[in-house]
C-alpha cells in the first residue's frame, strides 16, 4: 500500500478530484500524471476495462501518487475482491439501494474484524509487515446513489461506516424519475440537491459530478469529492481551435 491521495484530501477536509475520458490507458494516466488531480475513475461498469489490465493502470497512478478508483459492476463480493486484489486503492459500487447493499459492499472491501474480504495479498502487499490493517485504513468506498429507491432509503444508508464517499449519479436517477437522458431536468437537478445537502448534514461525505458549470453550486452544498471529464475539454478545446481557424481564413 502507498497510501491513497483522495482519501487523505478528504480526510483533511479538502476537496478530491478524480477524473475520467472515453478511455483511459495506462499511457493516458502517464500524460495527465502531472497535472494537480487526485485520483482516476477506472471504468468497469461501463468501458472495456478488463482484469489483465488493471494491474498496468493502476501502477500508472502510484507511479503519479494518484488514487485508482474502480467502478465495478456490481456489488459482487468476488468480484470487488478480485477487484482490489488487482491493485485498485479504491473501488466505486453502483445501485446501492438499501442499507444492506451499503453494508455487503463494506463486508467485500474490508478484512476482519471490518469484513469478510477474502485473504489474498498481491502486489499491494510486497514489502510491507502490515498489508491487512493498511489495506482496511487505505482502501476508499465510493457507493453510487443512483435510484429513487436509494433516496427514499439514504438515511438508514448513511448509517453505514466505513463508506467514505456517498457519490449522486444524476443519469441513473433521472432515468429511475422516469425522465431518461434528462438529468438537467430541473426536478432531477432538486433531487440531486436533496441527496446532496442530506449526505452532508448527516456529516458523511459527498460526491457529485464536477461539470465546471456547477462546481460553485456543488462546492457551496458541502460536496468533496469531485469527478470531471477530460473529454469535455478535448472537445471544448478543439471547437475553439476550429473556430480560430475558420475565422482567421474568412479575415
Amino acid at each position: 500500500m502507498h497510501g491513497n491521495r483522495v482519501k487523505e484530501q478528504l480526510n483533511a477536509g479538502g476537496i478530491a478530484t478524480v477524473i475520467r475520458g472515453h478511455k483511459l490507458t495506462s499511457d493516458t494516466i502517464d500524460f495527465l500524471g502531472p497535472q494537480e488531480f487526485d485520483g482516476f475513475w477506472l471504468e468497469g461498469e461501463h468501458g472495456d476495462v478488463v482484469w489483465s489490465e488493471i494491474g498496468d493502470l493502476t501502477r500508472a497512478c502510484d507511479l503519479w501518487g494518484k488514487s485508482s478508483l474502480m467502478r465495478v459492476q456490481a456489488n459482487d463480493i468476488g468480484i470487488i475482491t478480485r477487484t482490489l486484489d488487482n491493485g485498485a486503492s479504491g473501488i466505486v459500487v453502483p445501485h446501492v439501494n438499501t442499507i444492506s447493499d451499503a453494508e455487503k459492499v463494506v463486508q467485500a472491501a474490508r478484512f476482519s474484524p471490518d469484513g469478510v474480504r477474502g485473504v489474498y495479498s498481491g502486489r499491494r502487499s510486497y514489502g510491507s509487515s502490515d498489508f491487512y490493517d493498511r489495506a482496511n485504513e487505505d482502501t476508499l468506498l465510493v457507493v453510487l446513489i443512483e435510484e429513487v429507491q436509494a433516496v427514499e432509503n439514504l438515511s438508514e444508508i448513511l448509517t453505514v461506516d466505513q463508506i467514505d464517499v456517498f457519490f449522486v449519479a444524476p443519469g441513473d436517477l433521472a432515468q429511475s424519475m422516469g425522465l431518461l437522458g434528462q438529468q438537467g431536468n430541473q426536478e432531477v437537478q432538486s433531487l440531486v440537491d436533496y441527496a446532496l445537502s442530506k449526505i452532508v448534514a448527516a456529516g458523511r461525505c459527498a460526491g457529485a459530478m464536477g461539470f465546471e458549470p456547477m462546481l460553485e453550486h456543488y462546492i457551496g452544498l458541502g460536496v468533496k469529492m469531485l469527478l470531471a471529464n477530460y473529454d469535455d475539454w478535448l472537445n471544448s478545446g478543439a471547437k475553439r481551435y476550429a473556430s480560430r481557424i475558420q475565422t482567421l481564413s474568412a479575415s
